[in-house]
């Protein structure tokens, strides 16, 4: 007879509670570390030799579940460059109860270049994220950013039917807000995705942005890399470029095809990060 193992109903499932932080400045014609720290699952890894500086994070737990938070603050100094990515898509997992949160700060200052591109976040059945990026920009600081999301990988089968996401941006130039967005889907998330104004059943999506006085200047060659999987449009603001470009693909091979081309494009002086093609 087999005897099942007590339960404790006050015994409460482990949490990532991670912070991770990186401050850089441009020294003796190179961009520099200034500070760094890093706690709990967030760890910040820095390839020797890359200029523009370049910063791998990780999640060390593997994932995100519901009440997980992990947050990201990045300061770039004057005249300072950084590419900042992730070792690996990360993965928003079923959740019990709860939300995970994933929360990026980004300031950078006059004359310097930030370019935030992590991998793809995969979202699962089930799972519940809430997503958030906030950017300070100085008034002649430029800025190239990413977020892709895959609602289930299609290669392995995986259908993300019921979940909750959440994204929102808050750009600013000189204390101007210069791009805001917030988007929400769930918990029906198939229903949502199947129809004409969503992504008519694609499960893979991003979205980039160029702040840069050049960025009017790329739309038809961006436009053209994307092709029908997706649109951009370009605006001049106040001193510098806007170029806003969304793509909606039906799985996560095709947009990274997309993105990785529209991303050289539009990161031409430093290209993809290394980690993009392991």
């Amino acid at each position: 007879m087999s005897i099942e193992p007590a339960i404790d109903p006050g015994l409460k499932s482990q949490r990532v509670r991670a912070r991770g932080a990186l401050c850089v400045t441009r020294r003796a014609g190179r961009t520099r570390i200034q500070r760094m720290f890093q706690e709990g699952a967030a760890k910040i890894r820095l390839p020797q030799g890359e200029d523009p500086l370049q910063a791998v994070l990780i999640n060390t737990a593997g994932g995100l579940t519901g009440g997980d938070s992990l947050e990201w603050a990045f300061e770039v100094g004057d005249d300072a460059s950084a590419i900042l990515t992730t070792q690996a898509c990360e993965r928003a997992y079923r959740s019990a109860a709860g939300t995970a949160t994933v929360s990026t700060s980004i300031a950078v200052g006059a004359g310097g270049r930030v370019c935030w591109l992590p991998q793809e976040t995969i979202l699962f059945d089930g799972s519940a994220l809430r997503r958030r990026l906030e950017v300070d920009l100085a008034p002649d600081a430029e800025g190239l950013f990413l977020e892709a999301t895959i609602f289930g990988r299609t290669a392995m089968g995986e259908v993300v039917r019921r979940a909750e996401f959440r994204d929102r941006w808050r750009v600013r130039q000189s204390g101007r807000l210069v791009h805001a967005e917030d988007f929400a889907i769930g918990p029906m998330i198939a229903d949502r995705l199947g129809r004409r104004a969503v992504t008519l059943g694609g499960a893979a999506v991003a979205t980039v942005l160029l702040v840069a006085p050049e960025a009017p200047e790329r739309l038809e060659a961006a436009r053209a890399i994307m092709g029908e999987d997706g649109g951009a449009s370009a605006w001049q603001v106040g001193d510098t470029g806007k170029l806003l470009a969304r793509l909606c693909c039906k799985d996560g091979y095709h947009l990274r095809k997309r993105l990785v081309a529209l991303l050289e494009l539009l990161n031409e002086r430093a290209g993809l990060p290394k980690v993009w093609s392991l």
